[in-house]
Order: C-alpha cells, then structure tokens, then sequence
C-alpha cells in the first residue's frame, strides 16, 4: 500500500470554517497547507508545488476559475491535479472547471468519507502519472541508446562492406573516405537550392553520408582478372565491369528482402545502380536521363567522376585539380546535373582540401596543388 502521508496537499478557500474542515479531515493523514485567497494559492504553488490542490471557485479577488487557469499555464503547476470546491453543484459549473483542467469536484458541504476517498484516490492516480512518466523518460533513454549502437554497428558494417570493394581494388585507397567528404559538401550547399530543398532534408542528407561508401560494392562480383588487370579492358571486360552496378543493387535487394525496406537501404541501392547514369541519358545501365535519376546518384556520379581524375589509374597519372575541375565543369549538362555542377564550382577549393587530407602519395598530393 502506497504511503501517502508525506504528500504535499493546498486547500483554498476564503471560509475559514471550511478550511477548518479540511484540517480536520485531511491534516493527520497529509501535510496541508492552506490559503484564504487565490494569489497567496499562486505564490505557495508556485513556490513549492503541491502533490494534490483543493480550490474553492467562489472567492473574493480572484475567483478559483481564474486561478485555476493560472495554474494550468505555470510550468511548476501545470501537472499539479486540481479538485475544485463549490456548494453550486449545476452542470454549468462544473463543466467550466472540467474545461479548464481541474480533474474532480466536490460538492459543500462536504462529506468526509468522500472527501477522504477522492483525494486519497487523486493523489494515487498523481503518483501513478508521475511514475510513468519517469519509467517512458528511462524507456525513451534505453530507446535512443540503442538506436547510436544500431547506428553505430549499422555505419560499422557498411563501412566493412565498402572495404570490401576496395581491398579488391588497390587503385581506390582512401577513394571511400574522400567522396564521403565530396558528397557531404555538395548536399549542405544544395540544401537550401529551390530545387533541392524539399528533398535534401537533414535526415536525407544523413542517410546519403551513410550510404554513399556503398557506391561500389557491386566490385566485389567482378571476377578478379578483370577488376586487377593491369591494362586496358577489352569491350567485352568493360562490359563486365560495368555491371558492377548490377552486381550491388541485387546484394542491396538481398539484404532488403531479409530486413524489410529501411530507407537507408533505399537510398543505397539508389546510389549503387544509378552513379553511373549521365544527365544526357548516355550512361549505364538504364540510360537514365535529367530528373529521372535519383538526385542521390547525381550527387554522387559528380564525386565518383572528381575523384577518379584525381587519381593514379593503371591508363593515367592522377590530374592536377585545376584539370579535374575543368572537365567537372564541361560536363554540366551533358554527364552531370548542372545545379550540381555549380555548386561544386562555389566549393571546388573544399574538394582540393578533402582530397589533400585523404591523399595517399606526394605523386597525388603534386597533382592536388596545381
């Protein structure tokens, strides 16, 4: 049985015959306070917030409807249970307190075994609310902790599954890392673009820093005579090697089918089969053209194409930035999103800094200053 002997109790009411009462029924079995008028309820409420409020509505002043109100608009009284004390008993009255929050109503005179019941049973149901409301505040801490694990294994596993690609691939280093970085400086300046904005949300902009390592994963189904060859491809290798983004839709679609639709998972399989789609419709593998590729696929076809010329490749040295930025810019329009082509014009200074930052060899790092 709940103790209720320590629970904070204020009567309000200008009769002192009435508040005399309330002593008397109420004072051994709860710590009372009492007030004769509505501010000085205010003042005490305000001061100490009780556990439980019983307020007479006909009072000189500042009637009780009008300090209930008050009450139920101050931060430190608003949760407090108000039972309001009137010898009017019709409808009308008592409806205007339901109204403006008061939980119980209690007829003059009062009593006593009512009043006992109703305030015992008032303060149990305060009790109760308050339990709750610090068993969902644990709840929802135990909740978002374990949504950063999830998110935290879940950005540990993509990172592996794009590692995955890229120790088959040794031409691709830190290329992972350094198109995450691209591709974050291209959405945050497209965010607040007319024709981005709607879309580029924070959450989408999240998800798009989570799954744009997954662009390549589909390497890992290119046999390994072509993906390590160390010359040029025939017509029919880079048929095969085109098909890596074939390859890493259908893992995408595999685990999807396993999880369910997670729009992370969405999003990847977006990016894996559409970075190599062109704005002019002449990429692969659909031939996907203008807005009818994902805007995620945009973004990164543009920070996949920026990194590969910056990059030592078995047919080219790395090229200089001032080269890299040139072709980025002759693109717009043909190869890539023109809206993204100019962003990446504003901010073709931070692409050089992330690139130097993940670079990997002074053969690189040359080329990046120039």
């Amino acid at each position: 049985m709940m103790d209720l002997s320590q629970r904070r109790v204020l009567a309000v009411d200008d009769t002192k015959l009435n508040l005399d009462i309330l002593v008397n029924t109420l004072g051994k079995s709860h710590e009372l306070a009492v007030a004769l008028d509505g501010a000085s309820a205010l003042e005490m409420a305000a001061e100490s917030p009780p556990d439980l409020i019983l307020l007479d509505i006909m009072m000189p002043g500042m009637n009780g409807y009008e300090v209930l109100e008050r009450l139920k608009r101050h931060p430190a009284t608003a949760e407090v249970p108000v039972i309001m004390l009137s010898a009017l008993s019709d409808v009308g009255t008592k409806a205007r307190g339901f109204q403006l929050g008061a939980v119980d109503y209690l007829s003059k005179p009062f009593e006593v075994e009512e009043l006992k019941a109703r305030v015992r049973t008032h303060l149990l149901l305060a009790q109760a609310q308050r339990d709750l409301r610090r068993q969902n505040e644990r709840l929802e801490e135990m909740v978002r902790e374990r949504t950063r694990e999830v998110i935290q294994t879940q950005q540990a596993t993509i990172e592996s599954m794009a590692a995955l690609a890229e120790y088959r691939d040794p031409e691709t280093g830190q290329h992972i890392h350094r198109v995450k970085g691209y591709v974050a400086i291209l959405a945050e300046e497209l965010r607040t673009h007319p024709r981005f904005s709607r879309t580029l949300t924070r959450d989408y902009i999240e998800l798009l820093g989570l799954t744009c390592p997954l662009h390549d994963i589909g390497k890992v189904g290119v046999p390994d005579h072509i993906l390590l060859k160390p010359g040029a491809l025939t017509a029919e290798e880079f048929a095969e090697m085109r098909r890596h983004t074939e390859y890493g839709r259908d893992a995408i679609i595999s685990v999807q089918r396993k999880l369910g639709a997670m729009p992370f998972l969405r999003m990847a399989e977006d990016i894996v089969f559409t970075h190599h789609e062109k704005w002019d419709g002449s990429g692969y593998p659909q031939g996907l053209a203008g807005e009818g590729i994902p805007l995620c696929g945009r973004i990164m076809a543009l920070a996949d194409v920026y990194d590969a010329l910056i990059s030592r490749r078995v047919y080219k040295p790395p090229f200089t930035h001032t080269k890299a930025e040139e072709i980025i810019l002759q693109g717009a329009g043909t190869h890539f999103d023109p809206d993204i082509v100019d962003a990446f014009a504003g901010f073709s200074q931070a692409f050089r800094q992330v690139a130097l930052f993940n670079s990997e060899s002074d053969e690189q790092r040359e080329a990046l200053s120039q």
